[in-house]
Formats: C-alpha cells, sequence, structure tokens
C-alpha cells in the first residue's frame, strides 16, 4: 500500500480535476491518502462543493489550526507517509516555500519533509507566463494573467533540492506508479 499525504492550498485551479485525479487513482491503486488542508484548503473545497465528497472519499481530512497543527510534520519524520503532495498550490503557498518560510501547516510540512528526505511533490498552479483559463464554483470560466513574480517563484521551487515540481497535474498518476511497490517496475 502506498501512503501518501496530500496537502491541498486555497488554491481553486484545477481542484475539481485534482480531486477527480486523486479519487480514480484510489480506486485503481492500492493507496492510503490523509488530507491536509490549509484554512483556506477547506474553504476552497466548500466553495467548490466538494467538502462532503472529499470526507467520503478520504475519511477525517484535517484543517490547519496552526503551523504545526494537525502534528503532519511529526508524522512525515517517523516514515508514516511515502510521499507528500502538495497539489494545487496557490501563490502565496509557493512564494512561502520559494523563501524558506514555514509558518503554516502546509509549507512547515515541505520544511519538515524535506529535512527527512521524503519525497515531495508540488504543483503550484501559476508557474507559466500567459494565462489561464479556470472554472469558477458556478461554472463561470475566469481568465486569469500569470505575475511575473508568481512564474519567478515556481521557477525557484524548480531549483531547489528535495522538491519535484509537476508541470500538469496528470502527472500524479507517474508519481503514483514511480512509488508504488505493485508497479514501480512498470514506468
Amino acid at each position: 500500500m502506498l501512503r501518501i499525504a496530500w496537502g491541498i492550498t486555497g488554491c481553486g485551479d484545477q481542484i475539481e480535476e485534482t480531486f477527480a485525479i486523486m479519487k480514480d487513482l484510489s480506486d485503481r491503486y492500492d493507496l492510503d491518502v490523509k488530507v491536509y488542508l490549509s484554512k483556506n484548503g477547506e474553504l476552497v473545497m466548500k466553495w467548490y462543493k466538494l467538502w462532503q465528497d472529499l470526507n467520503k472519499m478520504f475519511p477525517k481530512p484535517k484543517v490547519e489550526v496552526g503551523a504545526n497543527s494537525p502534528f503532519i510534520a511529526g508524522e512525515m519524520q517517523m516514515g508514516k507517509f511515502d510521499l507528500f503532495l502538495l497539489c494545487p498550490m496557490s501563490a502565496n503557498t509557493t512564494a512561502k516555500i520559494a523563501y524558506g518560510i514555514a509558518d503554516s501547516l502546509l509549507t512547515n510540512a515541505v520544511s519538515q519533509a524535506a529535512k527527512a528526505r521524503l519525497p515531495i511533490y508540488l504543483y503550484p498552479a501559476d508557474q507559466y507566463e500567459g494565462s489561464i483559463s479556470t472554472i469558477l464554483p458556478d461554472g463561470k470560466e475566469l481568465t486569469l494573467y500569470m505575475r511575473d513574480v508568481d512564474i519567478e517563484n515556481a521557477n525557484r521551487l524548480k531549483q531547489m533540492q528535495g522538491l519535484t515540481v509537476l508541470e500538469q497535474i496528470n502527472e500524479i498518476e507517474t508519481v503514483v506508479k514511480r512509488h508504488d511497490p505493485e508497479t514501480k517496475g512498470d514506468n
């Protein structure tokens, strides 16, 4: 069984698609997924009407109370997880990690997981120049224009030791295959 800590920030872009991928992979692979949300991650899941489905598919998700509560960092350091996936990731969380700031549940988890050499996979939503179209909770489309600073921060993550930045969320399955004891040799 592959044990995954999945962090969710307050990023709404591709949250529905990410949830669908995690649900699909959990149906097809032997996964134990524990979900950790920032305060805004919980808000976004509720806003997109995914909160009940999240609780059903991944029981007892843990929501940030403080930078070290719930105690995810300790669980990572004690070997309770095989990898940490933080997806999707807001520009705020991306910037904090890029500059070593560990003042929230998920940024602290990245810092501590890196110290324990736990594989970390990040998907910053804002990593390419130009614009993207995203779907709002009411189904309307919104065009977002990437800021230079957000792209620079995502690029900074790509240079950091111990972090793997996913370029697209569909790469999550490749990550699962890479770490799953049953499929390690298949990719």
